[in-house]
């Protein structure tokens, strides 16, 4: 009989959406941006819709003119907030294997290096976005926590890397997916206001 695993489904450029149960502070209504799943080793992710009040400039100052609007830090996660990471939306026609200093995640979706040259690879991007911290879950972890319904893993569309932190993103992936998934955007955020 062959098991079908939770996180099967999560793979490189996958989202996982937190349900409306999940009441972490560091993960309630987030959405996170899969960047490496491994079975043996755990996965790594940023939170694509938690800005931070730092603008870019002020941390990496040769990248503050050409990340996205905003130009300021997101918080990917809880884990080491003191290191950077930077997603890139690669334009069309471009590809992450002949660009010095990406490395594809899937799709036109790139992780940069954030000590290669910026002006080199601003003419290349549609868009870049910086992210201190990143989420991260050890082997099983996540499966464990998919299992227990704390996350909704569904498709990313290159666009929700870049996604304005004035649309909500968290409703606006729930909604894409049809029913009845679409129902849990309506779900209010503090259930004591409903």
């Amino acid at each position: 009989m062959c098991v079908v695993r939770p996180d099967a489904d999560v793979e490189p450029g996958t989202l996982l959406v937190a349900a409306p149960t999940l009441l972490d502070e560091n993960f309630r209504r987030t959405v996170v941006y899969v960047i490496d799943h491994r079975r043996s080793e755990g996965t790594l992710g940023v939170v694509l819709n938690r800005p931070s009040d730092v603008p870019v400039h002020d941390v990496l100052p040769a990248w503050g003119d050409h990340v996205s609007e905003p130009q300021s830090l997101f918080v990917g996660g809880p884990v080491e907030q003191k290191t950077a990471l930077c997603l890139a939306a690669l334009r069309t026609g471009e590809d992450a294997s002949s660009i010095k200093g990406v490395i594809s995640v899937r799709g036109p979706v790139a992780l940069v290096d954030l000590d290669a040259d910026p002006d080199t690879l601003a003419s290349k991007v549609k868009g870049l976005r910086v992210f201190a911290g990143y989420a991260g879950w050890d082997v099983d972890q996540l499966g464990g926590e998919i299992e227990r319904g704390d996350w909704i893993v569904v498709p990313a569309l290159p666009n929700d890397v870049l996604a304005s932190p004035s649309q909500d993103l968290w409703g606006r992936v729930l909604r894409r997916q049809g029913m009845p998934i679409a129902l849990l955007a309506t779900h209010p955020g503090d259930v004591r206001t409903n």
